[in-house]
């Protein structure tokens, strides 16, 4: 049997070898269906990595996110609770306590308002966030030093800042005599006792322990609460506590908190991205399937021009599988060959891309190719040389010896 299908191919070469230039005009449409196929897969593989990277870039994925929801749905409208529970400052110690894997965890409120200026009383605009401590590792300080932890349990009244916001503060001085400058928030006199690096911000940014803000700026703008894991592998079993512990320890039903991971944002982008690269390969099928067509047509031709041999062959002793096999195995060898060729296209065409992309969007992309990809299109040209072969290759087989002998 192996011996056969071997012969088969071998034949089968031989007539592609004498049909050569017929053969490749005949084929084009699996070439260029195949080559947009890979050029269109290796670009949805490099925008997903892009897009990974930057998720885990700007995010951990080690990290926990609770946020209170503070939405209900009623008739699929959107309609804001007139009660809703939330974390405060002991609420979530006593959540990370209870948390049995190793983890850090910060507590941070923020929202945009004015502060007032102690020494002349100016106005200026600022962005005001509560937190507790450890403070995000993007945030490094320039000057000064950080609010303790005793400082958020005894509601000490201070305040770290930004380089924009001292600026603001001390105009035209050394933005370092910022340090022990007062400004008032919402009643409360703070001392600036820090001051962090700007990090390209465009406004000022101020932080102070979230336990000086009052109840009603944190029943407006609730706090977000942050758990980091130390292992990524540990982050399911920290969010399965987390929720134990809102169920047991809060008023508020589960379903009024939202525990998000990062991974949840990798999975949706990757579910995106599937669906972008399905829609997109079933639009690109179509060149494939015209190129599959053609291929029947290449070996229908093949049939009615070897009609005599076919025939001969019948009866010298050839079985209808024989011929079959034949066939079949032309149109596997053929579509296997188109799809070689696409898919050196394909990848020619993608490396001539990255550079226009580059040029145009200023990003650093790069195409991904994966063994998904190649794997692929091996299918792929399997499968039309199935498909698209089987009928030429059973008309072939069906011949009547002594009618295909005549035709001659």
């Amino acid at each position: 049997m192996v011996k056969k299908i071997l012969v088969s191919f071998a034949t089968a070469l031989q007539n592609i070898r004498t049909r050569f230039f017929h053969t490749i005009l005949s084929i084009l449409g699996i070439v260029i269906g195949v080559a947009a196929l890979v050029a269109m897969l290796s670009l949805i593989d490099g925008m997903e990595q892009y897009a990974q990277e930057q998720i885990t870039k700007t995010t951990s994925l080690n990290s926990i996110l609770i946020q209170p929801n503070l939405y209900k749905s009623v008739n699929e409208v959107g309609v804001k609770k007139q009660n809703y529970d939330y974390l405060n400052y002991d609420s979530f110690l006593k959540l990370r306590a209870s948390l049995t894997k190793p983890a850090k965890g910060y507590l941070y409120s923020r929202q945009s308002d004015e502060i007032t200026a102690k020494a002349d009383n100016r106005l200026m605009g600022t962005i005001v966030t509560g937190m507790s401590l450890p403070l995000h590792p993007d945030i490094q300080l320039l000057h000064g030093v950080v609010f303790s932890e005793t400082d958020l349990k005894t509601k000490r009244s201070v305040a770290v800042i930004n380089q924009r916001l001292a600026k603001q503060l001390v105009g035209k001085k050394p933005e370092k005599t910022a340090i022990n400058q007062q400004v008032v928030y919402k009643g409360t006199l703070l001392t600036v006792i820090g001051i962090s690096a700007d990090k390209d911000a465009k406004v000022g940014q101020l932080m102070m322990p979230v336990t000086l803000f009052p109840d009603s700026v944190l029943k407006a703008t609730p706090p977000m609460g942050i758990i980091e894991a130390k292992n990524v592998e540990e982050v399911p079993k920290l969010k399965k506590q987390i929720e134990n512990w809102l169920t047991t320890n809060m008023k508020a039903k589960l379903a009024d908190f939202s525990i998000i991971t990062n991974e949840q944002r990798v999975s949706q982008v990757a579910k995106g991205f599937l669906l972008f690269r399905l829609i997109m390969g079933m639009i690109v099928g179509i060149s494939v399937l015209v190129g599959g067509i053609g291929v029947m047509n290449v070996l229908l031709i093949s049939v009615t021009e070897r009609t005599v041999e076919i025939g001969v062959r019948k009866a010298l002793g050839a079985k209808k599988q024989d011929i079959l096999w034949q066939f079949l195995s032309e149109s596997i060898t053929i579509s296997t060959f188109g799809s070689l060729l696409g898919l050196a296209l394909g990848l020619l065409s993608t490396m001539a891309f990255v550079p226009i992309v580059k040029a145009l969007t200023d990003v650093p992309f790069q195409m991904a190719y994966t063994w998904n990809t190649f794997m692929i299109i091996m299918v792929i040209a399997m499968l039309i040389g199935v498909i698209f072969g089987t009928y030429p290759a059973m008309r072939a087989a069906r011949l009547d010896p002594v009618e295909a002998i005549r035709r001659e």
